[in-house]
């Protein structure tokens, strides 16, 4: 299995062991990693290598934001990516008590990637043409991405698993 991060994190994957597939022809990202995830898994198939499984947890969805929101959430980054950070894993892990995660230094590019990015359905689709499964986990008290639109695209080529109490990083508790 191969792990993609979220924005500013890294070794976070033990939050999903129950979740993840372990398979050495699984891919996995979390949040900003399922941009990288996703990405990585069309590289591999042009190649000819074989994925069985791409797993998209909590996967970054902005796509339906009013762009003032996005240009806000660049311009709190770029006041004080201190605050911004400090203030954001909080919402990561809203409504339950943070846990230890690792940090990764981010960048301004990184951030506005993770905004600005778009799903394109036909490329999803191409993934399971070719035999990819696709497996997307939503937590329905996620407060950094639009769960419903997520939801609402991801059902049309993928397995979505809502999990009613779940936040970010699926906890339930």
């Amino acid at each position: 299995m191969q792990f993609f991060s979220g924005f500013s994190l890294q070794n976070e994957s033990y939050l999903f062991n129950e979740y993840l597939s372990r398979s050495d022809y699984s891919v996995v990202g979390f949040s900003y990693g399922a941009i990288k995830a996703f990405n990585h898994v069309k590289q591999q198939l042009a190649s000819g290598k074989r994925i069985d499984t791409l797993q998209l947890i909590s996967p970054v969805f902005f796509q339906r934001n009013a762009s003032k929101f996005k240009k806000l959430q660049m311009l709190t980054y770029t006041k004080n990516e201190l605050a911004y950070m400090s203030q954001f894993m909080n919402s990561c892990f809203d409504p339950y008590e943070k846990k230890i995660v690792e940090h990764n230094e981010t960048t301004i590019e990184e951030l506005e990637e993770l905004l600005y990015y778009e799903w394109d359905l036909e490329e999803l689709q191409e993934l399971v043409d070719k035999g990819v499964k696709l497996e997307v986990y939503l937590g329905k008290k996620d407060k950094i991405i639009d769960v419903t639109g997520a939801k609402e695209l991801f059902l049309q080529v993928a397995t979505v698993t809502c999990i009613k109490d779940a936040n970010h990083f699926l906890q339930i508790n």
